[in-house]
């Protein structure tokens, strides 16, 4: 494993690269038109779901300094609201930018500095145990990558398909 400039990431960095691991593993059999299959029309699809989780990747970017921005941001940016009446982006063109982001901010992550993460980055959550700083922001996405995670698993048991398998991909280096 590479070692992070900062130690405040130790928990972090592989957090994250599991979540790599897990989001092509739980999208994996998942046909475009099971995607966009809700329950009930009361659930989010799994391509929101999958587009959430690709923007929550351009986010941690953002924060950590890279200049790129989600091609799909304004239908996911901070967890906008599904909308029934718009056509959105497909599964494949979602892994498509997910592989593009993803090592980018992982090599972010093994770069930033403690002070880098110390900077206050106004988050408007106002949870007062909370400090509003770079360092909890990317510990808030690895915490939103975990719940989208495990929607998706669980729509893969309401669409009829198995459950997520945890197999690594062994040349996934992100």
């Amino acid at each position: 494993m590479k070692t992070p400039k900062s130690h405040k990431l130790d928990i972090i960095i592989p957090a994250y690269r599991m979540h790599s691991q897990n989001f092509l593993n739980v999208l994996d059999g998942i046909s475009e038109e099971a995607a966009l299959q809700r329950i009930d029309n009361k659930t989010n699809h799994v391509v929101w779901m999958a587009g959430n989780y690709v923007n929550t990747r351009y986010g941690m970017g953002q924060v950590l300094g890279l200049d790129m921005k989600d091609p799909f941001d304004d239908l996911f940016f901070q967890a906008k609201a599904l909308d029934h009446t718009i056509t959105y982006p497909t599964l494949e063109e979602l892994i498509v930018n997910f592989k593009e982001v993803s090592p980018l901010v992982y090599q972010r992550l093994l770069e930033v500095t403690d002070q880098e993460l110390e900077r206050d980055f106004p988050i408007g959550m106002g949870i007062p145990f909370v400090k509003e700083d770079v360092l909890n922001f990317v510990g808030m996405c690895i915490g939103r990558a975990d719940y989208l995670c495990g929607q998706m698993g669980l729509m893969r048991k309401l669409l009829g398909l198995p459950g997520m398998k945890y197999d690594l991909i062994p040349n996934l280096d992100y």
